[in-house]
């Protein structure tokens, strides 16, 4: 017997590390709404086959947009990760409110094309918003309104093989049409066995003297299992390219011992920052810290600078094929914003195992 290819459809996908880590455990991705261009860019470039559309999803006549997109075809699984701020001003039991938009797009979507599951992600912070009303509301609109049986848990990707410290929470709605039931995916690594920088990104070039190039061919012996299994063949080296840094700031990095930050500064050395995050170095024998927008407060465990997309990409788990486009800025912005694919293909194979049950 056959198995069916399930039809995925991602809304807010960025540059689609959703998507990708679906399409590593065979499922179809159709296609993937954003409203950045160059977001969309890197979607459809890495995603062959699939639609890349621009749609503002906050407006009345989305859905008709959306529509048109897919074809009459079958979503099985939508996907996305909609803002929430919103909610943070509008309090609990105010879906509909027009600030929350995004989020009622989402709750739309599915109403209109009743997918088999669902998928909502978001930072950790919505857990906590309005002492947890935010997110008890979201799961109740599910199952009251649409009959979804919707489960929620916070996920940590370093204990997917990821190289990164990064929680998340995932909100996860079947189909009361299913018997099966989703069980989160169960952890693969503990923390003694954590991916570390190093396994992660030992291999890529130093870039100590020159700034590299957006595209240079991968020639590099492979150190680690993490690694061959992100390079897999691939020829070529994308976006390994180093910030140019003036020699202030490469001396106030080379100050910071491996694993510290700007607390292990000596007084008077780095004091334009000196939040949280300021001037943390990477620890060569640990998961990095969560990979964000910017590009300014994290560095390397070894070398004076800034970590490069590539290498960026190789702590959120992104296949050495897949490459980024659009500026400097906007690629940090879509690895950033990206779910780390490793552990999207890990949440796949259980979405899988409920709709090949069932």
């Amino acid at each position: 017997m056959s198995l069916k290819t399930f039809n995925v459809v991602d809304l807010f996908c960025g540059c689609g590390g959703l998507s990708t880590g679906f399409s590593k455990a065979n499922f179809r991705i159709l296609g993937g709404v954003d409203n950045e261009d160059t977001f969309l860019e890197t979607f459809s470039k890495n995603h062959r086959g699939a639609f890349a559309a621009n749609i503002d999803l906050s407006k009345e006549n989305f859905l008709n947009e959306l529509k048109r997109e897919i074809k009459n075809q079958e979503v099985d699984v939508l996907l996305g990760g909609p803002p929430c701020q919103g909610f943070s001003l509008t309090g609990p039991r105010k879906f509909n409110d027009p600030r929350n938009s995004l989020y009622l797009a989402m709750f739309q979507t599915v109403e209109f094309f009743r997918p088999q599951l669902f998928i909502i992600e978001n930072v950790t912070g919505l857990k906590n918003m309005w002492g947890g009303q935010i997110l008890e509301e979201i799961v109740e609109k599910f199952q009251r309104e649409l009959g979804y049986k919707v489960d929620w848990k916070i996920l940590n990707s370093a204990d997917y093989g990821v190289p990164q410290l990064r929680k998340r929470v995932f909100i996860v709605g079947v189909n009361n049409t299913i018997k099966s039931k989703f069980v989160f995916p169960q952890i693969t690594h503990e923390e003694n066995s954590y991916v570390t920088c190093m396994d992660a990104i030992s291999d890529l070039p130093s870039l100590e003297k020159e700034l590299g190039d957006e595209v240079d061919t991968y020639k590099f012996k492979k150190q680690s299992n993490y690694q061959k299994l992100m390079n897999n063949g691939c020829k070529d080296l994308f976006n390994h390219v180093a910030t140019r840094h003036s020699e202030h700031v490469k001396k106030v990095i080379s100050q910071v011992p491996e694993g510290g930050n700007h607390k292990d500064l000596p007084p008077g050395v780095g004091d334009s920052r000196k939040f949280n995050e300021a001037w943390t170095r990477y620890h060569s024998k640990k998961p990095s810290k969560t990979i964000d927008t910017g590009h300014r407060n994290h560095f390397h465990y070894k070398w004076n600078r800034v970590p490069t997309i590539r290498e960026n990409a190789r702590l959120q788990s992104f296949p050495d094929s897949f490459r980024f486009y659009g500026t400097r800025t906007k690629q940090n912005i879509q690895v950033g914003n990206a779910v780390p694919p490793l552990m999207a293909e890990r949440i796949a194979l259980e979405v899988k195992k409920v709709l090949n049950a069932d």
